[in-house]
C-alpha cells in the first residue's frame, strides 16, 4: 500500500495551512508528522481520510502493485480506521460494544474482550464509556481503530493524556496489531515519535 501525495495546498480564510506538500508513504514503517501545534498536521490528516478536499493538488492511494495512470485523479481509497483528537465514542455504550460496530465480519465479543483487556481494566468492559476517564476513552478509542479491517490507520495525537507507563504499552500494543498496515500518526512529541519508530516527517 502507498500513497502518493502531490504538490498539495490548503487554505482556510486566506490561512495557508498547507503549502504544495509533496509526500510518498508506504506500509513498510510507521510514519509519525512532527511539527508544533497549528502547522496542518490535523489538516493533512483529514485530506487523507477525505474528510476535506484540497484546494490544490491530489492524494493517490495505491496497492502494491498499482502504478498511477496518466491524468488519474486519485487511486481507489481502501478502507481506512483513525483515532481523532477527540475520540467520538458512542458514550451510551460499552467499550465492548463501540468496537463491535467497528470489527469487520466474523469478530465477536469474547475476541473483542480479549482485545480490550490489553489495555483496559477488565471489570469496566460492560460500563457506559460516559463513566470512563480521559485516557480509558483514549485507549478505547485507539482498540477500535487497530480492531477495524482497514489498510490505512490514522492517529492524530492519539496518546494525549496517558502516563508515560501507559503511554509505552498502548504504544507497543498498536504495533503489535499494526499486522502489515500503514500507520501515519501525527504527534508534537519527539519521544512518541522514537517509541513509534520509523519515518519521521516535520511539517
Amino acid at each position: 500500500m502507498r500513497i502518493q501525495i502531490s504538490n498539495l495546498s490548503k487554505s482556510y480564510g486566506g490561512t495557508c495551512v498547507l503549502s504544495r506538500l509533496n509526500l510518498e508513504l508506504d506500509s513498510r514503517q510507521p510514519w509519525c508528522l512532527m511539527s508544533p501545534s497549528g502547522s496542518g498536521k490535523t489538516t493533512l490528516l483529514r485530506l487523507l481520510l477525505g474528510l476535506e478536499q484540497p484546494d490544490e493538488g491530489e492524494i493517490l492511494i495505491l496497492g502494491d502493485e498499482d502504478r498511477p495512470k496518466a491524468g488519474q485523479a486519485k487511486g481507489i481509497r481502501p478502507r481506512f480506521s483513525a483515532v481523532f483528537q477527540e475520540d467520538r465514542l458512542c458514550e451510551a455504550f460499552s467499550p465492548v460494544d463501540n468496537l463491535l460496530m467497528a470489527a469487520g465480519p466474523g469478530v465477536g465479543a469474547r475476541q473483542v474482550r480479549e482485545e480490550l483487556s490489553l489495555l483496559l481494566p477488565e471489570d469496566c468492559l460492560e460500563k457506559p464509556v460516559s463513566t470512563f476517564s480521559g485516557g480509558m476513552k483514549r485507549r478505547t478509542a485507539i482498540c477500535r481503530a487497530m480492531i477495524a479491517p482497514s489498510k490505512i490507520v490514522v492517529m492524530d495525537e492519539p496518546f494525549t493524556g496517558l502516563d508515560a507507563n501507559t503511554r509505552e504499552r498502548t504504544i507497543r500494543y498498536v504495533l503489535n496489531r499494526l499486522d502489515g498496515r500503514m500507520l501515519v500518526a501525527a504527534t508534537h512529541q519527539m519521544e512518541e515519535a522514537k517509541m513509534l519508530g520509523g519515518r519521521i516527517i516535520h511539517l
